[in-house]
């Protein structure tokens, strides 16, 4: 017995089949744009969301337009345990977001301090933590093996329904709607800050020290050579158009994190590097009224201390909470009585 299928038969099969399809990713993209997973979208529904994206890249430009700040703190890692809740106070009452990134390049960190400050044409305060990723010689490195949408940094959001059509923001709209149903809460903090190290608790020396170590064998060596006042740190470039940027009423706060004293050792590339970025920065911020650096990569009782440090880059929480203070005073241009930084400016 032979069975056969008509030509019309097989067309309605396609069409119910084409159809289906095309209806459940219509829903499914309606779901993704009403969800909004990054609060990026110009036509977004007011719901209670939260960063979501394991890749703050993707997080924080929203937090950057968010008017519920008037301040804020950018930097890589070291300065990602910076919390709002202790730097405003700190700064008479300000109103801080934290938008430091994991590995975040100098080209990414201006690009996020660039969408805040369209949103906040007077700020209040603008903090940034300065490290390696500022003072490395060589072409400047716009980004890291982490994604990067540039679409999410420009002035156009309305490209932003062209970007929703993917498997990755269909993924984060579903967390996203978890946070907002309540179903489960996000991680990250609505200002920002999300602790990303151990809990003190877990706090193990003999750890510590074997990181330590490591990173003094990693970081202690520079590919330099020739007379240091020929080195070029090109992120100086963006540093430069941050500080034009920034409103000339409003305080800028620039710092040198306190990398442990194992990366500190005299006689080193490193030591050669960063007393020519400093001496750079320096220059850099020279003509720009109502800024302040502070150093805090110097011999101190912070970076002295191996129990403040959970490897030669990351302080613990309680070392952060106490570096709120200290930017507050080194933004007025206060000595520390501590001696934890010393200040570049004069005050």
């Amino acid at each position: 017995m032979r069975l056969s299928t008509s030509s019309s038969d097989w067309r309605r099969f396609f069409v119910l089949a084409s159809g289906t399809a095309a209806g459940a990713a219509a829903l499914l993209y309606a779901f993704v744009v009403i969800i909004d997973p990054f609060g990026t979208l110009p036509l977004s529904p007011p719901l209670p969301r939260a960063p979501v994206s394991t890749n703050a890249r993707f997080a924080f430009p929203a937090l950057a337009r968010s008017a519920s700040f008037d301040s804020a703190v950018a930097g890589t890692s070291t300065s990602r345990l910076l919390r709002p809740a202790a730097l405003d106070p700190a700064f008479g009452g300000a109103r801080f977001v934290n938008l430091s990134m994991n590995a975040a390049t100098a080209y990414e960190q201006a690009r996020i301090l660039g969408v805040f400050l369209r949103a906040h044409p007077a700020p209040r305060a603008v903090v940034l933590g300065l490290d390696i990723a500022w003072c490395s010689t060589g072409p400047l490195q716009h980004y890291t093996e982490r994604p990067f949408p540039e679409w999410m940094y420009g002035r156009d959001r309305w490209r932003g329904y062209r970007e929703m059509f993917n498997l990755y923001a269909l993924t984060e709209a579903w967390a996203q709607f978890l946070h907002v149903t309540r179903l489960k809460r996000s991680r990250y903090g609505l200002d920002g800050y999300t602790s990303f190290v151990p809990d003190d608790s877990l706090y193990d020396p003999a750890r510590v020290a074997t990181h330590l170590a490591e990173d003094e064998a990693q970081f202690s060596r520079a590919d330099v050579a020739g007379d240091p006042a020929s080195w070029h740190f090109a992120a100086l470039n963006l540093l430069e158009q941050i500080l034009a940027d920034v409103p000339a009423t409003t305080p800028v706060m620039l710092y040198f994190v306190p990398y442990n004293h194992v990366l500190q050792q005299p006689g080193t590339d490193m030591s050669a590097v960063w007393a020519a970025c400093k001496a750079q920065t320096v220059a850099a911020a020279q003509n720009r009224p109502n800024v302040a650096i502070a150093d805090f990569m110097i011999p101190s009782p912070i970076t002295a201390d191996d129990n403040n440090y959970w490897d030669a880059l990351h302080y613990r929480v309680a070392i952060a909470d106490r570096m709120a203070g200290d930017l507050a005073a080194a933004s007025r241009k206060q000595a520390s009585a501590a001696g934890d930084y010393r200040l570049l400016t004069a005050p």
